[in-house]
């Protein structure tokens, strides 16, 4: 239970955390205020303001992660009128510090009682001072101790996600599902090397799997199968073909007859006896491997091809003929994590690689509130060649975090029955 448990953090974490590094790398270079790059979720436990004026926490749920954007989503720093704030003031008297925080005391500050506030166009904050109200100045990167103790530069306009080129919001919103086909890529090149090659499709040449019935009946890796109960063999599709069609009426206890050719290029007859897995027979063979070190590069990148094109048939499936059946939430996601889990290194290094191509495909559907959708206002904008207005932008985004909060809901419901019932 334990070692599912980590396990389901730290794939999770990698994934959630490459996905939004994304974001955050483009955003930058994009001209938009990162305020804040949070591993993990809850309270924060550490912080790091860097030079760039970022704030790097670590937080105390360790699942995943998020980018905070200066104008993007739900960032937003509210004062209530008549709360209490201490301001540090610079030599020419502009506000570089708005403490809201009671966990932090400055000593040297000024105490006020706000009335009103811009910290975005006018960049003033007034307030009362001894019942006297007085308006400041607030200097551009000054920074504002939120309730928590974060610290986090203020958002003025032109450092805005708003204000950056629809080109730059357009790569920014696409960063994140990029990084997770980056990431599932990287995944299944390393498999091929750990695994010492990429399977094979082109050849019959066969391995043979510990314990099943080929290596019972006497095949051996490195052997070529050149036909299977009279069919001729070439290819892996062949092979599979064969097995298929030799046990469409199968009885039990019957065999099928295998020509094998082994690695001295003898040619003998042997008899399998295939096992039943599910509604199918298998003969205990697997894809020969490709071992060149270009075959392991490129076939890595073909498995990853091959991973997205699956998740993309299946999720146009999903959308023809809709079922929650066919979706899976965190509780189903962890089951998934937990049973690779048990079987080892390389199954989990799979089911990251598959995960992170999932995550990037979903994430680019034109849903609002999913970087899809976001990127699909980013094309509209482009074509009116003027921006929505925010008000727009915002209710559409909750229309869709609205959409996908019941959907999750059901999802995560909907795994738990089909688990615990």
């Amino acid at each position: 239970m334990l070692l599912n448990i980590i396990v389901f953090i730290v794939v999770f974490g990698i994934i959630v955390v490459v996905h939004e590094f994304g974001h955050f790398y483009f955003a930058k270079k994009s001209g938009i205020l990162v305020r804040e790059f949070a591993v993990g979720m809850g309270p924060k436990i550490f912080a790091h303001t860097g030079e760039d004026g970022t704030v790097y926490t670590v937080r105390m749920l360790p699942l995943g992660g998020y980018v905070r954007m200066a104008g993007w989503g739900d960032d937003a720093t509210e004062i209530k009128t008549g709360t209490p704030v201490s301001l540090s003031l610079n030599e020419r008297g502009k506000v570089t510090r708005i403490n809201l925080s009671d966990k932090q005391l400055d000593n040297n500050s000024l105490p006020i009682n706000v009335t009103s506030y811009d910290l975005e166009d006018k960049l003033t904050i007034t307030g009362l001072t001894l019942d006297e109200s007085q308006t400041y100045s607030v200097d551009h990167d000054a920074t504002i101790v939120e309730e928590d103790g974060t610290e986090l530069r203020i958002a003025p306009l032109d450092v805005q996600y708003q204000n950056a080129s629809v080109w730059g919001r357009m790569i920014t919103n696409f960063a994140g599902p990029m990084n997770n086909f980056i990431l599932g890529t990287i995944v299944f090149i390393l498999l091929a090397f750990i695994q010492g090659g990429v399977p094979n499709p082109d050849t019959n040449i066969v391995r043979v799997a510990d314990g099943g019935a080929a290596q019972q009946a006497g095949i051996k890796s490195g052997d070529k199968v050149l036909e299977i109960a009279g069919r001729k063999v070439d290819n892996w599709d062949d092979l599979t073909k064969a097995v298929t069609a030799s046990t469409k009426h199968f009885k039990k206890d019957s065999k099928i007859t295998l020509k094998i050719q082994n690695r001295d290029n003898q040619t003998k007859t042997i008899k399998v006896k295939p096992k039943k897995v599910g509604d199918s027979y298998l003969i205990g063979v697997q894809q020969s491997l490709k071992t060149g070190f270009w075959d392991k590069l490129t076939g890595g990148f073909q498995q990853a091809l091959l991973a997205m094109t699956a998740l993309i048939k299946a999720l146009g499936n999903l959308v023809l003929h809709f079922s929650l059946n066919k979706l899976g939430g965190p509780v189903a996601m962890y089951q998934a994590v937990g049973q690779a889990a048990q079987s080892g290194f390389v199954n989990v290094l799979y089911l990251m690689g598959m995960l992170s191509m999932n995550l990037g495909v979903v994430n680019l559907f034109p849903i609002p509130a999913l970087d899809g959708g976001k990127i699909l206002i980013n094309i509209i904008e482009a074509l009116r060649r003027k921006p929505l207005k925010q008000e727009t932008e915002t209710y559409i985004t909750l229309v869709g975090v609205a959409i996908m909060l019941v959907l999750m809901v059901a999802v995560t419901w909907n795994d738990i029955m089909r688990a615990f019932f």
